[in-house]
C-alpha cells in the first residue's frame, strides 16, 4: 500500500461510522460512512486514496484529489498561517506548502504549480513549488517530433517552461509561441530538441505533414488574441511571417487556405478577419 495514491484494498470490518480496510503493515484503515459505496460487504475490493486526516491518522477516501504523491499540479491557496499555505486539492484536509518549499511567498487566492511528495519521516502529504528540485535529472529518451503532454509552470525571457510527462523540464520559445499562455496550463507538445544537459526545447506545431492542421488552430487562436483582425496575408514577406510565428510562408499561406476554406475567415486588402466579425 502506498500512503498518497490510490491502492485497491480488502475490506475487513464493519463499523457504525464506516469500514475498515486491510492497510497491511499500516493496519486498518478507516474508510469514513459517507465514503462507503451502497452495498459494501465484507471481502470487497475498494479503491481508496489513503492520506492523513487532521488528527495525523491514516484515513481512506474514495474522492479523487486534484494530484496524487509523485504529481504535479497548480492547485489554488485556501489559506496561510504562520507555518506555511495550505492549498485546495480536492479533499477535506488542504495540502501543506511550509514556507521554505515556497520559491515565492504564497497569499491566499493565488494559483501556483507545486510538487506533491511524503515526508518520509512523519508519513505527511506535502507540496513544493520549488519545481527544479523535483524534475528528473536523468537523460530523456525522446526523438524529434515525439508527441508530449505539458503544463507551463513558469516564464522567462526566452518563453514558458514546461513540465514534460509530469517527469522533465522542457521550454517553449516566445517567438514560437502564438497566443499568450497561462500558468498552470496544460496541452500537447512535441520535442523539437533534447539539448545535452537533458532539458527539452519544445514546439506546438507538430512536425511533417500534420503542421499545417496544427499551425491553422494556432494561427486561428492569434486572430482572436489580437482582437479578430491582423494586417497579414498571402503578400507579407516571408521574413516578416517567421519572426511572428517561426513557421514559413508556404506553411503560413497553407493555413490560411484551410481556415478560408472552413469559412473561419475572410480576406480582404487589410489582411485576415474572423469570419463572424466580417458578415
Amino acid at each position: 500500500m502506498e500512503i498518497g495514491k490510490f491502492n485497491r484494498l480488502e475490506v475487513v470490518k464493519n463499523v457504525d461510522f464506516g469500514v475498515y480496510l486491510d492497510g497491511g503493515k499500516y493496519g486498518e484503515i478507516l474508510l469514513p460512512s459517507r465514503y462507503v459505496p451502497s452495498g459494501c460487504q465484507i471481502g470487497d475490493v475498494l479503491d481508496v486514496f489513503i492520506y492523513l486526516d487532521n488528527e495525523e491518522r491514516l484515513v481512506a477516501t474514495t474522492l479523487t484529489p486534484f494530484a496524487q504523491v509523485g504529481q504535479f499540479a497548480c492547485l489554488k491557496v485556501a489559506w496561510v498561517n504562520r507555518f506555511g499555505a495550505f492549498l485546495d486539492w480536492g479533499l477535506m484536509k488542504d495540502l501543506f506548502v511550509s514556507f521554505r518549499e515556497q520559491k515565492v511567498r504564497m497569499n491566499v487566492g493565488e494559483w501556483h504549480v507545486v510538487y506533491v511528495y511524503l515526508d518520509k519521516d512523519s508519513y505527511r502529504i506535502a507540496a513544493s513549488s520549488r519545481i527544479e528540485h523535483f524534475l528528473s535529472k536523468d537523460m530523456p529518451s525522446y526523438l524529434p517530433g515525439d508527441p508530449v503532454d505539458v503544463m507551463v509552470w513558469g516564464k522567462t525571457d526566452l518563453g514558458y517552461k514546461a513540465i514534460v510527462d509530469n517527469c522533465y523540464g522542457g521550454l517553449l520559445y516566445r517567438n514560437e509561441v502564438f497566443a499568450p499562455l497561462g500558468i498552470g496550463q496544460r496541452m500537447k507538445a512535441y520535442v523539437k530538441l533534447v539539448r545535452p544537459d537533458g532539458k527539452i526545447d519544445l514546439e506546438l506545431q507538430r512536425p511533417g505533414a500534420g503542421k499545417v492542421e496544427d499551425f491553422s488552430s494556432a494561427l486561428l487562436q492569434y486572430i482572436k488574441a489580437q482582437g479578430g483582425s491582423v494586417a497579414l496575408g498571402d503578400k507579407t514577406p516571408a521574413d516578416v511571417v517567421y519572426d511572428i510565428f517561426g513557421v514559413s510562408k508556404k506553411t503560413f499561406k497553407k493555413a490560411i487556405g484551410d481556415l478560408y476554406k472552413k469559412r473561419l475567415i475572410l480576406l480582404d486588402d487589410e489582411g485576415i478577419v474572423l469570419a463572424e466579425q466580417g458578415d
